[in-house]
């Protein structure tokens, strides 16, 4: 007596296999139907089990992270910036200042691309495994103001600093003292890249490059991605 194939795929499922009854049902049938060994046959389950897992978690991280819509770095005009600094971009895309533990600060006038910079890096973060979160300044200052409590404000700190990268997008928007903004000033120095865009606002010129939050008041915004 043969078990039938969907009876196969509800097995796998109760065993919690991640993999969608549609593919378990296609792996089966292409493994009865070019004869697979039991080696080659659970080689190439695990393989498929693998890949769901990947996308499940990649997903799941994608949803914790809040990135939004954004355009793809290719998109990107090199030649609009009268000055930027491309191949910093570039190595800071490979993620080596997130193992170690340094800060990017992305700074220039509203509009002119910083927010799809920082975004794209945590798209590329996101690929390679790790864990991001994308908020506004004061977006992050409201929720933790929030909390009643400091046991509570703890708890919800670490919402922030449990990521691998954390990315901190409108600083220059929030209006704060001398008192406040030096010590906050001071620790995103710390090991830090530095990327200044010098190029006219891609809304005034063309309304290409809208970001996708609210149109803001004019401000030299300094928006950084920086590892916690």
């Amino acid at each position: 007596m043969t078990t039938e194939p969907r009876d196969l795929t509800a097995h796998l499922a109760q065993l919690g296999f991640r993999a969608g009854r549609d593919a378990l049902a296609a792996f089966l049938t292409h493994a009865h139907k070019n004869r697979l060994g039991p080696t080659e046959s659970i080689e190439a389950l695990l393989a498929l089990e693998r890949r769901a897992r990947e996308a499940t978690n990649l997903a799941s991280r994608t949803r914790a992270a809040y990135l939004g819509a954004f355009k793809p770095l290719d998109r990107f005009d090199w030649a609009h910036p009268r000055k930027i600094d491309r191949e910093l971009i570039e190595r800071l895309a490979t993620l080596d200042f997130v193992g170690r533990g340094e800060n990017v600060l992305l700074r220039g006038q509203s509009g002119v691309g910083k927010t799809m910079l920082a975004k794209n890096l945590g798209h590329a973060a996101l690929l390679a495994g790790k864990t991001v979160r994308f908020t506004t300044l004061a977006g992050a200052l409201a929720d933790l103001l929030q909390q009643e409590s400091l046991p509570a404000f703890e708890r919800r700190l670490k919402r922030y600093t449990r990521p691998s990268l954390l990315i901190l997008d409108e600083l220059g928007y929030l209006p704060c003292d001398s008192r406040a903004g030096h010590p906050l000033q001071h620790h995103l120095a710390q090991h830090c890249h530095k990327v200044d865009i010098d190029a006219e606002s891609w809304r005034d010129r063309h309304s290409f490059e809208r970001d996708d939050s609210p149109e803001k008041p004019p401000a030299p915004p300094s928006r950084p991605a920086k590892k916690r």
